[in-house]
């Protein structure tokens, strides 16, 4: 009986490996991870020339990884033992406090590298630029970070920011930031990196010290709530038991705005007479139902702007909340995203007739972009 005992765990253990190794050959292969919102591997090809490369074994172990029976369990048991060890932000996401989910902090060493590629377009552009940087959500919600977590240096990155930055209006709103959050209002969400749509409300009201409008009281908009949004810190966090967020859509109901997206200017485009696109809320990522996502060239016109002038945006995707807010303030707004957009600047500033350039971008994302330099 001894005997027996000892050898019951590798039984299970064999028993174990053969049940997942029968699923996994019998089970549909699944196209598309809900949780993760992403698509996975699918089996690769074989020749001899991918199996000499290497190619063939690593997108053969992506594919079993992919495919592995029960793979929603395995990463959150995953993710959950890993916290109640005391490896919270192992996978590079801190569970927080407050049902928060927030990423650890990015690597600065590339930052002012590209601040310096910002400064040197600044200096040599014909119209005002100004330059607005979202703080990251751990600095902002310290409170709710646990009690062993890398530091953020965003103060230490905004002093050399600005110090940098002497060609451009910089909108510093880390104090507004930490002020309204302070007060009860949620500035971030909590399973995605984004600002929140009052977020983008709060950094808009900001905005306008700088670039002279007078923003619209929170009252003059129609604020309709859609809850159930999990986001791209979600999906990458394992954390399936998280509650969802709530999204939101400010819609001033006297804008007259209308949205055009393209590969480039002159290319085939599309339209929409809405700044929302609300057939993405019907899908696993909802954040595209402000400007429908990431575009190279997106064109903003609204008829009953308060003003003529031409705002161009060079942004990440933390602008798409924002701009409809700003677009009730110019007549066109021109956003173009470096990681898709492949024409110079300079050229679209003169051929568009552009009157102001805002840069914006959240320190993490400026941190880490490779495509900054194409911004002369």
């Amino acid at each position: 009986m001894k005997k027996l005992y000892k050898c019951l765990p590798a039984v299970i253990f064999v028993l174990f490996i053969t049940a997942m190794m029968v699923l996994f050959i019998v089970l549909p292969k699944k196209e598309y991870s809900s949780s993760e919102k992403r698509y996975l591997q699918q089996a690769p090809a074989f020749s001899f020339q991918s199996l000499m490369s290497g190619d063939f074994g690593e997108d053969f172990e992506k594919f079993l990884s992919d495919q592995t029976a029960g793979r929603n369990f395995w990463v959150g048991f995953a993710s959950y033992y890993n916290y109640f060890i005391g490896n919270n932000g192992s996978n590079g996401i801190y569970k927080c406090s407050d049902d928060y989910l927030v990423n650890d902090p990015e690597d600065m060493s590339n930052l002012m590298r590209n601040v310096g590629y910002i400064e040197e377009f600044a200096e040599s552009c014909p119209v005002d630029t100004t330059v607005m940087i979202a703080p990251s959500t751990g600095y902002i919600c310290t409170d709710i970070l646990p009690a062993v977590h890398r530091e953020y240096r965003d103060d230490e990155m905004f002093a050399q920011m600005q110090e940098t930055l002497k060609s451009v209006n910089f909108v510093d709103i880390r104090d507004t930031f930490k002020n309204a959050y302070a007060d009860g209002n949620q500035i971030y969400y909590k399973t995605d990196h984004h600002w929140t749509a009052y977020g983008a409300y709060t950094a808009y009201r900001e905005l306008g010290k700088t670039l002279g409008y007078t923003p619209l009281e929170q009252s003059e908009y129609t604020i309709t709530s859609y809850p159930g949004f999990y986001g791209t810190t979600y999906s990458s966090s394992g954390f399936w038991m998280t509650p969802p967020d709530t999204l939101e859509v400010w819609d001033n109901l006297k804008n007259d705005a209308s949205v055009t997206t393209a590969i480039t200017e002159g290319a085939d485009t599309t339209e929409q007479a809405d700044m929302f696109y609300y057939t993405h809320l019907e899908e696993d990522d909802k954040y595209p139902v402000y400007l429908d996502g990431n575009h190279p060239f997106t064109v903003i016109k609204n008829a009953n702007a308060t003003s003529n002038e031409k705002l161009l945006v060079i942004k990440d995707s933390f602008a798409h909340s924002l701009v409809p807010f700003l677009s009730d303030h110019y007549s066109e707004i021109i956003m173009v995203d470096f990681r898709y957009y492949m024409q110079p600047v300079s050229e679209l500033i003169e051929r568009e007739g552009i009157d102001k350039v805002l840069v914006l971008y959240s320190i993490d994302n400026l941190a880490t972009d490779t495509n900054v330099g194409r911004i002369g």
